[in-house]
């Protein structure tokens, strides 16, 4: 039964092209939420809230509506941090009607390194003690790691009159990384997450390198979880590189009994195979770019889209890795018309972005 919707927040938004907004706002949380839209009305229906977005002329009307004080606040800031990514560097106004005065956002744990462990030669598992993991069981896996100054006393974000995170900056400015919740422990209160120790020369590693000097007592924080929940399917095929792995992993372990899994991973070579285990019946091959000719790139794209091929449109399709694989992929997956909510594909990350830092 759903939570009665009882907090409510109202604002007004005045972008640049307001029809251009409204588009990219229905068609971007249509991933995420329940969008339905008529005319100039879009309704947005996710587990924290609903948002009605009303077009009138150059203006949003924008109607927020939770069950409580803390997932209004993450519903408004939802909105407002992707509103304003939309624009880009066009011209937004986002004001609300009585905000509240800036805060720590709802979603932010402040965590504590306990130990590290070496999973494989380029995988670094981090344990980190927190107050309250709750938070992070089921659901989305994704968080946004917070690192403070080493040496400093870490200064978080709040959430301004906008919407928006205001972040520290200066000698405060803080490290900020998206990665997965590994795994975690009710008893013990822990949280783990493993950082990839990348192999190539060149490309700067500012998260493995926190993990690298991590040291027990060390102050982080998360903020989140977000993005990338287990998939709910009788039928999942998953296929990523050594970004992915702590993801694909973790939903092998949580899918119920009788899950039938498919996988394919590409990492360095065998001694960066991990063990994986599964209540479903997991199909899984690596992939080992050591053993590729020379110069070789798209293999894993390759191999994941002849899978996809074969798959029939109830399977669930996860694909995470390099950017220009996962839009070969999504390409293959609108040529089939897979069904969108049977799918997440994502990029982790670009081969020569990340080669730039």
């Amino acid at each position: 039964m759903t939570e009665p919707r009882n907090f409510t927040l109202s604002g007004i938004a005045v972008p640049k092209d307001a029809g251009a907004m409204l588009s990219m706002v229905a068609e971007h949380f249509a991933e995420h939420a329940d969008v339905v839209r008529q005319g100039d009305r879009v309704v947005l229906d996710s587990d924290i809230g609903q948002a009605r977005i009303d077009r009138e002329g150059d203006r949003l009307h924008i109607l927020l509506s939770a069950s409580g004080k803390e997932a209004l606040q993450l519903s408004r800031t939802m909105l407002a941090e992707h509103m304003f990514y939309f624009a880009g560097t066009d011209t937004l106004v986002l004001d609300w009607a009585d905000p509240p005065p800036p805060e720590t956002p709802a979603n932010l744990y402040e965590v504590t390194v306990v130990s590290t462990e070496t999973v494989t030669p380029h995988m670094l598992r981090v344990t980190f003690a927190c107050d309250d993991v709750s938070p992070f069981i089921g659901g989305n896996m994704h968080v946004r790691m917070l690192v403070p100054p080493q040496g400093r006393e870490p200064v978080w974000p709040v959430v301004g009159d906008d919407g928006r995170f205001v972040w520290p900056d200066g000698e405060d400015a803080l490290l900020v990384r998206v990665y997965t919740i590994r795994s975690f422990d009710v008893e013990r209160g822990e949280l783990s997450v493993d950082f990839l120790q990348h192999p190539a020369p060149g490309i700067k590693t500012p998260g493995a390198d926190f993990a690298r000097d991590a040291r027990p007592g060390d102050r982080i924080a998360f903020l989140g979880p977000g993005g990338g929940a287990v998939p709910e399917a009788d039928t999942i095929f998953l296929a990523g590189d050594e970004a992915a792995l702590p993801a694909i992993a973790r939903i092998a372990e949580e899918v119920p009994a009788g899950t039938r899994l498919s996988a394919i991973i590409e990492v360095e070579d065998e001694t960066e195979e991990q063990p994986i285990e599964s209540a479903g019946h997991l199909d899984l091959r690596w992939l080992h770019r050591a053993h590729y000719d020379d110069g070789a790139t798209g293999v894993l794209a390759d191999e994941a889209q002849k899978a996809i091929a074969t798959l029939d449109e109830n399977t669930f399709v996860w694909v995470a890795c390099e950017k220009s694989d996962v839009r070969a992929v999504r390409k293959l997956l609108k040529e089939r018309k897979h069904d969108r909510k049977r799918m997440y594909v994502a990029w982790y990350w670009e081969r020569g972005a990340a080669a730039a830092g």
